[in-house]
């Protein structure tokens, strides 16, 4: 393979060679796409429609779900295509675009999370100042420090990366152009490159934990002091959907970046890919929410009962 190929384009793994397999892969990631636009899609419209709903913990909602949304479309169209058209390649600049954007979203994800953990402890722990701290300039500016904070990292966690020479193979051994795959084939010097991500990974998976569980350990010794079991309920069903998203979410995560190179395989790094860019956080998110916040499932409701009242009289009309 020439310095010039190897250069210029990679070669993404298809999940089958056989057709059958391929058009299978295609069908249900496609599935799986559709269904995590249009659930993410939906809470963004019920908030928006909802004035009951146009509060700080809303807010970050909805902006983890257009964060989600924008997370699965980084690497499952251009899988979809792979299975369809067979043509395995992408650009050196399409690389580099893919491990930003996964790096941007992957990261911007998980300090989104940290800071609804934050709302819920203001919240519940200090509710007559709620208002005051939680205000739209501060919540603005949280969201606008995830991003951001986000992209430097990922910039640099890029930059690092694609200094490396690729001249072993452009074969990359997984669906999208994942960090420890292209360190993989590298034919450079690859221990920086390696322990960057993993020290930053470290550093704020730690931090994200140890400051959400400290949150929660105040939020939930407040909650089992209040009198009324109605109310220690609905303390609970604001904070169970984020606690559930944020667990499955670092858990994968943790364990798709972090693991040991001993319990790495084809096969491990396939699902393990798959659930912390696919499954997990785009596809679950919303159906947790939904299932779980009284609030959404209310105004979930309210909003589909309206939509299918203004089609069937639609239909009368016609």
């Amino acid at each position: 393979m020439n310095n010039q190929t190897t250069a210029t384009e990679f070669l993404l793994m298809a999940f089958s060679d056989d057709r059958d397999v391929q058009v299978l892969h295609s069908v249900v990631f496609l599935f799986i796409y559709l269904t995590a636009l249009v659930g993410n899609f939906l809470i963004v419209t019920t908030v928006a429609l909802d004035h009951h709903l146009h509060s700080p913990m809303y807010f970050f909602l909805t902006s983890l779900s257009f964060l989600d949304v924008c997370y699965i479309s980084t690497t499952v169209p251009k899988s979809i295509a792979i299975s369809l058209t067979n043509n395995k390649l992408i650009s050196f600049a399409g690389c580099v675009t893919q491990v930003f954007l996964v790096i941007t979203f992957a990261g911007t994800e998980i300090a989104l999370l940290t800071v609804m953990a934050y709302d819920r402890y203001i919240a519940i722990c200090y509710p007559l100042q709620y208002r005051l701290i939680m205000n739209w300039e501060a919540c603005i500016q949280m969201a606008a420090a995830s991003w951001l904070s986000s992209m430097v990292n990922a910039l640099l966690e890029t930059t690092v990366t694609f200094r490396l020479s690729f001249c072993h193979s452009n074969i990359i051994g997984q669906f999208f152009c994942d960090l420890p795959q292209l360190q993989k084939i590298s034919c450079s010097d690859t221990k920086v490159s390696e322990v960057l991500p993993f020290v930053i990974g470290l550093i704020v998976a730690s931090f994200c934990i140890v400051f959400i569980f400290v949150s929660y350990g105040f939020i939930f010794s407040v909650v089992l002091r209040i009198p009324s079991a109605q109310g220690r309920y609905k303390a609970f069903s604001t904070c169970t959907p984020h606690l559930t998203v944020f667990s499955l979410f670092i858990i994968t995560a943790v364990f798709s970046t972090l693991r040991p190179k001993s319990l790495s395989s084809p096969a491990v790094d396939l699902v393990s890919a798959v659930l912390y860019t696919v499954l997990v956080p785009p596809m679950f998110n919303p159906v947790i929410y939904s299932m779980r916040n009284k609030e959404i499932k209310n105004a979930l409701s309210k909003l589909l009962g309206l939509s299918l009242e203004a089609v069937m009289e639609t239909n009368t009309v016609l």
